[in-house]
């Protein structure tokens, strides 16, 4: 008789811990669908894309893009200094060590009423790559999300370059702001600016 009872016990553990995980398991299945409840649902329905809304690049090479190459005030821990954003040491295309946004400072103006500098012309150019990089750091219509100003205006993120803009009242920060918040208007980014002769 002591032989059988610790095999019962043994059985109704074994039981008990069989049914805990079948019960585990089942209440799994129904966060993912069939299958393993460990693995993707089976589709996953994005919801389309109903505009295709472009930043300007007109206001980017006339507005936004010489603002990376002004002496700006840089205050790094309360020691102020003077740089670049396109200097060597932040986001030089070159050698900067700033993230992955990179500037090439000697990009020319493209001439946007030249009909040789189609799409693919334009594309290729110097300022395009740059338009490209700046673009690449913006949530479109958030200007406090978009780190091309968050970072400078270490807003909830930190910044190696240190305060660059130190409040939204500043004029290079209300142009970038304007780039982010107005896109072209027509069907691609060289259609048109949002504000055609001025910043």
């Amino acid at each position: 008789m002591t032989d059988r009872t610790p095999r019962t016990r043994r059985s109704a553990a074994t039981v008990l811990g069989t049914v805990a995980a079948a019960a585990v398991l089942l209440g799994m299945a129904g966060c993912g669908g069939a299958g393993n409840p460990l693995d993707n649902p089976n589709s996953i329905a994005n919801p389309a894309v109903v505009a295709g809304k472009k930043l300007s690049f007109a206001y980017f090479q006339r507005c936004v893009f010489p603002i990376f190459g002004l002496p700006l005030q840089i205050n790094q821990s309360g020691v102020v200094s003077t740089n670049t954003c396109q200097a060597s040491g932040c986001h030089d295309n070159t050698n900067g060590t700033g993230g992955a946004f990179r500037v090439i400072g000697s990009a020319q103006i493209v001439d946007l009423t030249n009909p040789a500098n189609t799409p693919a012309v334009i594309r290729a150019s110097d300022m395009y790559k740059n338009f490209y990089s700046a673009q690449g750091e913006v949530v479109f219509g958030s200007t406090t999300q978009s780190r091309l100003l968050a970072k400078p205006m270490l807003i909830n993120v930190l910044h190696g370059g240190g305060l660059i803009f130190d409040s939204a009242a500043n004029p290079n920060v209300q142009v970038i702001q304007f780039w982010i918040s107005n896109p072209a208007q027509g069907g691609d980014e060289f259609s048109s600016d949002p504000r055609p002769g001025a910043c």
